[in-house]
């Protein structure tokens, strides 16, 4: 049986007005119903006052950020059970703890691709009926880089965000992947043009009086045959002024 999306209340949180009417542009067309807002405690104010689903908030924002957010959040007894999901760009091993320390429910990488993020709303969706919101917080302090996280997160909500952190590593990877794979045809592109231009370096020995050049294999060659072989350059032949006034001015004379 497909979920009615339309029952979903989504809260969007990030400070940036063009990337929150991006999210909620992409997801009110699949249906869910979609509220933004510019920071935690605009967030926090609707949550208090609205029936919400599900927050799906970026990190990094004015007044309160998202890890901020989330621990309001799980602090209030009848707010502790709402799925909190954060757009990051996972780029310290500090994330994680944070997300685990504020009790982060899931990650989703950013940039975001937006089929990968419809597909995880919808399975964040799906899973919240198989939640009780009864489990027993378990307490644990960790310490990293010399700095102490105090995690209180039942099993479910640790595994959740250590799979959905295993998705985006996946993501990143490929993306890499595909970048290094680009970046290693330009690389080639650049060496076979390297090459062409290469072949022409040096010196070239040339003879002084009817200008054919000694090629690699002491052979000599006349100068077009030799620029031909060695280039991509093709030649087209006419006469120059000089050329035409020493060689051919008694005919230009008598057509005259």
């Amino acid at each position: 049986m497909e979920t009615d999306y339309k029952n979903i209340s989504v809260l969007v949180v990030d400070d940036s007005a063009t990337q929150a009417e991006q999210l909620r542009f992409l997801l009110s067309n699949q249906g869910f119903a979609v509220t933004v807002a510019t920071n935690g405690i605009e967030a926090l104010d609707i949550i208090n006052k609205h029936t919400i689903s599900l927050v799906l908030s970026d990190i990094v924002m004015p007044m309160m950020d998202g890890y901020q957010l989330c621990a309001a959040i799980r602090a209030n007894h009848e707010t502790s059970n709402l799925p909190v999901v954060l757009l990051t760009s996972l780029s310290r091993p500090e994330d994680i703890l944070n997300a685990l320390e504020c009790g982060a429910d899931y990650f989703i990488s950013k940039p975001y691709n937006e089929q990968f993020l419809l597909s995880r709303m919808r399975n964040i969706i799906d899973s919240i009926t198989l939640r009780s919101g009864e489990g027993v917080e378990q307490g644990a302090e960790i310490f990293f880089h010399g700095k102490k996280f105090h995690i209180r997160a039942d099993m479910q909500r640790v595994l959740d965000l250590l799979i959905s952190t295993y998705e985006t590593v996946i993501i990143k990877n490929g993306e890499l992947n595909a970048m290094q794979n680009t970046l290693s045809e330009r690389l080639l592109d650049l060496e076979l043009t390297l090459a062409r231009v290469k072949k022409l370096e040096g010196i070239i020995p040339i003879c002084m009086h009817c200008k054919k050049i000694r090629d690699d294999k002491s052979s000599w060659q006349q100068l077009e045959q030799y620029i031909s072989d060695h280039s991509e350059a093709f030649f087209s032949h006419g006469i120059c002024p000089e050329c035409l006034a020493l060689h051919y001015g008694q005919l230009v004379k008598s057509d005259k």
